[in-house]
């Protein structure tokens, strides 16, 4: 039987602050976000970011008690059920706050004191506005192929070049940029900088609107002069800067997806039992129960995927593998949950701001970002790949 959307809380994933965080957030969701939705995206994720602050959600999204945040490290665990429990309730919820964990995941992880100490409780409080600007126009999940450039002149950096993509893109206060910076080849050569928005030289070159309107942009660097204090770990490291984040964030993207799959399954059980035809109501048919039951394991196998990878990280270990495993799953199985209780709804299905019909909107994009199903797929065949080579060859047969 599916899970209703507190039963994993009880699997030894989970600690009993887990559990208690997730039944608080889901409790305040419904009385401070569900309903959100309005045509301005962009004010409504600057409110949005304001109340996860005020409220205190926000300190999750951030490393060091000293700067705001809920821990000293981040718990892969509690965003991810930050994540799902914002997205079942109200997809922009959930972009706000993850937006403002992956905008200053850098920082949390490799910033300096003094960056920590200025960015983080602003992010944690609300206050400033985080955004993560690694794609370029023919740079997405080919990284080394990335163009932007910064050159060292004396105490500054000169960043040339664009970045598109970008969440929170005209909205941000800070836009945390990787740029190359040439101090070997490909990836190695690359740098992170935390540029201020009204920086001169930065520009918000292009907004792009999408199914679901989110704030998104392209921006444009000419001649962008940022002191050297604002780089983000050494010189050259900034491919591992934007790993070590994407590390983290990515099994929350799967999390996103279970949480808009979760509300999608609520949404078809409900039309499926109360929808009246040929005397009686449409759980009745067997074709309907085939498709309940696939959407069934469809949420269920995306769960227990996620919380694996994110417990896993917790417990410190690599989780490249079962993080891209997680997201293929959950994301590709959400655009099939939602596909089906859009059906299920019939001609309503697809009449604007019905919950399904946003849902389908929603879920598309989280196939692409952070990472494409493809490039999952690569990613585990290379470590499935990885584990076998390491096997002694004695016992391959």
């Amino acid at each position: 039987m599916t899970m209703q959307h507190r039963d994993h809380l009880a699997w030894p994933f989970f600690d009993p602050a887990h559990a208690s965080l997730a039944a608080r957030l889901d409790e305040w969701a419904a009385a401070h976000v569900a309903h959100v939705h309005t045509a301005d995206a962009d004010a409504d994720c600057r409110a949005l970011v304001r109340v996860l602050g005020a409220h205190g959600w926000l300190s999750h999204a951030v490393a060091g008690r000293d700067h705001g945040g809920a821990g000293d490290v981040i718990d892969t665990r509690a965003i991810c059920l930050l994540r799902e429990t914002l997205a079942r309730h109200n997809g922009l919820a959930d972009f706000a706050f993850a937006m403002q964990g992956l905008g200053s995941g850098a920082i949390s992880l490799d910033g300096s004191a003094s960056q920590r100490a200025h960015y983080l409780p602003r992010v944690a409080r609300g206050d400033a506005i985080a955004a993560f600007a690694l794609s370029e126009p023919d740079s997405g999940s080919d990284v080394a192929a990335m163009q932007c450039a910064a050159t060292q002149d004396g105490d500054t950096y000169i960043l040339n070049g664009e970045k598109t993509w970008i969440s929170n893109g005209g909205i941000a206060d800070f836009y945390v940029v990787f740029a190359r910076t040439g101090e070997a080849a490909g990836s190695r050569g690359l740098s992170a900088f935390i540029v201020d928005a009204g920086t001169p030289g930065l520009e918000i070159a292009e907004r792009i609107d999408v199914i679901a309107p989110h704030p998104l942009a392209r921006l444009h660097f000419a001649d962008c002069r940022v002191p050297v204090s604002q780089r983000i770990g050494a010189p050259g490291a900034g491919f591992k800067v934007a790993m070590r984040t994407l590390d983290v964030f990515r099994t929350s993207v799967a999390a996103a997806a279970l949480g808009f799959a979760r509300r999608a399954m609520q949404e078809a059980l409900e039309r499926a039992t109360s929808r009246r035809m040929f005397g009686g109501v449409l759980a009745d048919f067997q074709l309907t129960q085939a498709k309940l039951a696939d959407m069934a394991m469809q949420v269920d196998s995306a769960a227990l995927l996620t919380y694996r990878a994110a417990w896993q990280r917790d417990q410190g270990r690599t989780v490249t593998g079962e993080a891209a495993m997680a997201k293929y799953v959950a994301t590709e199985g959400a655009q099939r949950v939602i596909d089906a209780a859009v059906q299920m709804w019939g001609g309503m299905g697809v009449v604007q701001e019905v919950p399904v019909e946003r849902l389908y909107r929603e879920i598309r994009a989280l196939r692409i970002y952070e990472g494409a199903s493809e490039v999952q797929q690569l990613i585990i065949a290379r470590e499935v790949l990885k584990s076998y080579a390491a096997i002694p060859s004695a016992t391959h047969a």
